[in-house]
């Protein structure tokens, strides 16, 4: 390695990640990343689908640090005036039977507590996950992902079971009188971005309504506008009982919530969960000037229609290569699956053309750009995304 920060990093944090290149980051605005060398990269994975106004946004950046200087940490047994202004905001945005929220620091945090919440209102112990559904490492979330890598060597788990993504017949088979809720994606992010169909959504919320279950919808990476909509079970028309939220939740800041209805409220109690650092004053403050922003600079809707031309460009351009399978997505969320390994493409990607992207599963090629990206940045990188493919693959 020849930076010195890139060594030293590895040293002592490395071993759980797989590094992409020697280039150390130290610079980010909008849609680019800037190295210690200067050199420009555009961000198609919006720093892993989190940076959704992109990187440094202003207002956002604004918000933290005047909030900085103001008042950072409250703790929840204590009232807060931004805590309160942006659970408001957060209702606003969420449908009506949802108007409650527990805040966290990130995603995993969120289906933890989903899941506590599942057992104290059900009093059951098991759930129901999908087939390469994923929704983060920690215990409970690890129990509900499917990816046999991530969970070996970390069982025993929680109590679930995993049907196929989409079959419904499968599905209406693994809900009992022993399930205490089904934890699903609209949208398959990390296994390759696999869009739920509205047939097997509707189902899972009638099963569980029919067989006293609820249901946990993870929009950890679908929310905020990544897939044309606020949040990706709109879709399909559902009324999920509990809502993960994170990564575009805070504009880029690290925070976490789980939106659920009142009758989950109603069987809660003090002491049932807790955060020392959930919905501090500083998250709130960013998460609220986020939530303003996508409202104001009209950002769903333009996730949706500018998903439309990126969608329909990387068809055109990669129309003839016979190593491509296929080309999906929703809104801002797109993915070209391939016939071949996608590790290649991505290293070239950032080698030789600037680009950042990321995998989803060992042939998949998964786009996160930020909601802010313009058209010209939208063309940049479909031509290097086409060139890096055609380069390798004719």
């Amino acid at each position: 390695m020849s930076d010195p920060h890139a060594a030293r990093e590895e040293h002592r944090l490395g071993g759980t990640t797989a590094r992409r290149g020697d280039a150390v980051f130290v610079r980010g605005e909008g849609c680019w990343l800037i190295d210690s060398d200067g050199r420009r990269y555009l961000d198609l994975s919006a720093a892993q689908g989190v940076a959704m106004l992109g990187h440094c946004h202003p207002r956002v950046t604004s918000a933290i640090a005047t909030q900085a200087a103001t008042l950072t940490l409250c703790p929840n047994y204590l009232y807060n005036d931004v805590r309160a202004d942006f659970a408001d905001a957060l209702a606003d945005i969420l449908p009506r039977h949802l108007p409650h929220s527990f805040l966290t620091n990130s995603g995993a945090e969120a289906i933890e507590a989903a899941l506590k919440f599942a057992r104290l209102v059900t009093g059951r112990a098991a759930f129901v996950g999908a087939t390469k559904g994923f929704h983060g490492r920690t215990m409970g979330a690890l129990s509900v992902t499917w990816e046999p890598k991530y969970r070996e060597g970390f069982q025993p788990l929680l109590e679930a079971s995993h049907v196929p993504f989409n079959n419904v017949a499968a599905l209406e088979a693994a809900v009992t009188d022993r399930t205490a809720a089904v934890v699903l994606e609209p949208v398959q992010g990390e296994s390759g971005v696999n869009v739920g169909s509205p047939q097997f959504l509707n189902t899972a919320q009638m099963l569980c309504r029919e067989r006293g279950a609820l249901l946990i919808i993870d929009e950890i990476q679908t929310g905020f506008g990544r897939t044309g909509r606020w949040f990706g079970f709109e879709h399909a028309g559902l009324e999920p009982d509990l809502v993960c939220m994170a990564k575009g939740l805070g504009g880029g800041f690290p925070m976490g919530a789980v939106a659920y209805t009142q009758t989950i409220r109603a069987a809660l109690y003090q002491g049932a969960h807790g955060s020392t650092f959930g919905g501090s004053p500083l998250a709130c403050a960013a998460g609220l000037a986020a939530i303003q922003t996508y409202r104001d600079d009209h950002l769903i809707a333009r996730s949706a229609s500018a998903g439309e031309r990126m969608l329909q460009a990387l068809r055109d351009g990669l129309s003839s290569v016979s190593a491509v399978r296929d080309i999906r997505g929703l809104g801002l969320m797109l993915a070209i699956e391939l016939r071949t390994k996608v590790a290649p493409v991505l290293k070239s990607l950032m080698v030789n053309h600037a680009v950042i992207a990321l995998p989803a599963g060992p042939t998949v090629l998964r786009l996160l750009p930020p909601l802010v990206i313009t058209d010209e940045e939208i063309a940049t990188g479909v031509r290097s995304v086409v060139a890096a493919i055609r380069e390798l693959h004719g």
